[in-house]
């Protein structure tokens, strides 16, 4: 019988109800080849983390970072840091110099003017950095909390532009951080809600409130309203993020539950998918505040992520598909276990995509050639959609996984795939593992032979963890078809 070619890049969709969909895709993402090749749609493994630097113990978790005239900037536990880089030998070496203290220990957030770096913490604390002069001071101007409490920035037009928690946003005097006036003050109207956060894209300020989003323009060092505005709002104030054309942020209506929008000109696009919502929707409220989000791009692909508590989803805007990221890590009782993709945040320098960690101080790199977090293992996951034929009968006598063959490597000499399959997308049976190939046997070939009958459908898993390049060409199997259903 002819050998059919089943979809292996769908990417992210993991239905409520199991056997609609349960197809998961954890450290691998779908890619598109764009000319004629083995098979149209691909899967690649995520990039690993290789450390670059250290700023000490679990008290040093990451809090946000920025770069700035090349230069990236760290706030690790009550600390802020520069990572300078300086090439010995042909060898990258990175040094970190430690500035001053930031309070407190939530998330911040940072922007520059190109010689000022402002760093804000959303109770009201601000610092201003400046680069030519290597000062790091406490802003202690008291207009700059005339009119509430600052929770974000952003910079425009020469200003800094921070939101407050009494419903307002205010500006800083031009190219200077240090310096406000309590005059110096907006309110977005269109609404009543909160003032969630800001956003600036195309050199317009977005005003981002609870329920609806307002956009502003400067004219003369005074922001005015454009007219223009949507009826979506912010939920969580990290979650905003820049893309090439674009922003995105996590939010909705009024009354609606949290989805993932874009703007596309005038108009918000949603672009999570039922599967992302009711995942978001398991979050509390608190939950979905925490929430932040980050970008970059690698090897063709431009991944948007938004990391919750324990979940971090990716977007990919070239191939409009979902997958999770997810981190194995040693607790502190000893225990492994799978939380999160652990990056707090990302920034790129010195052709790099650095990153600061969830877990300790450590700041990575992240690395496309790595395949291992630090040296713990990923744990590569996808699973197909619901495999059926009209809810007939169905003899699966042969399944062949095609990946890169012959990549085994002194880590793993041998590395395997494994496959498990279901009948109704919720329980599957235990592994059955193929070698994908020692060092340099391209040839080999990943085949389950006679796998049995499936009354109505089938789900087929695949797990990977050897530390091994992870590329999943293709997939098929030769189905036979029975009569009836049971």
């Amino acid at each position: 019988m002819p050998a059919t070619v089943l979809p292996i890049a769908n990417g992210f969709y993991v239905s409520p109800s199991l056997p609609i969909s349960a197809q998961e895709c954890t450290n691998f993402y779908p890619n598109i080849n764009e000319v004629p090749a083995l098979n149209q749609e691909t899967l690649f493994g995520t990039a690993g983390l290789e450390q670059v630097a250290s700023t000490g113990t679990v008290q040093n978790q990451n809090r946000g970072s920025h770069e700035m005239n090349g230069v990236p900037y760290f706030v690790n536990g009550t600390s802020f840091y520069s990572l300078v880089e300086t090439i010995v030998n042909g060898v990258p070496v990175y040094t970190l110099t430690n500035y001053g203290t930031v309070a407190g220990t939530a998330r911040v957030s940072m922007a520059d003017n190109g010689t000022q770096l402002m760093i804000l913490v959303p109770s009201g604390a601000g610092y201003i950095f400046t680069h030519t002069a290597n000062t790091f001071v406490t802003i202690t101007d008291v207009d700059f909390t005339a009119n509430g409490l600052p929770q974000f920035v952003v910079f425009i037009d020469s200003y800094f532009v921070c939101s407050t928690d009494s419903k307002k946003f205010i500006r800083s005097n031009s190219n200077d951080g240090n310096n406000w006036n309590a005059l110096n003050f907006y309110t977005a109207e269109s609404d009543p809600d909160d003032i969630v956060g800001l956003e600036v894209y195309k050199n317009k300020l977005y005003v981002l409130g609870s329920e609806v989003t307002e956009e502003f323009y400067n004219n003369a060092g005074v922001f005015q309203r454009t007219g223009f505005f949507i009826d979506k709002g912010l939920y969580a104030r990290f979650s905003t993020i820049s893309t090439s054309d674009s922003f995105m942020w996590i939010g909705g209506g009024t009354n609606e539950s949290p989805a993932i929008w874009t703007l596309n000109g005038n108009t918000p696009v949603k672009i999570s998918n039922t599967a992302i919502e009711a995942a978001l929707q398991k979050f509390s409220f608190e939950q979905i505040q925490q929430a932040f989000s980050y970008s970059y791009a690698q090897s063709g692909a431009y991944f948007v992520g938004f990391s919750l508590p324990t979940k971090t989803f990716e977007y990919n805007t070239v191939t409009g598909r979902w997958n999770e990221r997810k981190s194995q890590i040693v607790n502190t009782k000893g225990v492994t276990e799978t939380i999160r993709w652990r990056v707090n945040s990302l920034v790129t320098a010195y052709n790099r995509v650095l990153v600061g960690d969830s877990q300790d101080g450590r700041i990575g790199s992240v690395e496309i050639d790595t395949y291992t977090e630090y040296g713990s293992e990923i744990i590569r996951v996808f699973s197909t959609q619901p495999i059926s034929s009209d809810s007939k009968v169905m003899i699966i006598s042969q399944l062949e996984a095609t990946l890169e063959a012959g990549v085994g490597n002194e880590d793993a000499e041998d590395p395997q795939i494994r496959m498990q399959i279901s009948k109704d997308g919720k329980t599957f049976n235990d592994e059955l593992s193929r070698s994908i190939g020692e060092v340099g046997q391209y040839q080999r070939r990943a085949i389950w032979r006679n796998l049995g009958r499936f009354p109505r459908m089938c789900v087929i898993r695949f797990i990977m963890s050897d530390p091994v390049k992870p590329v999943f060409l293709k997939l098929t199997a030769n189905i036979r078809i029975g009569n009836g259903g049971n």
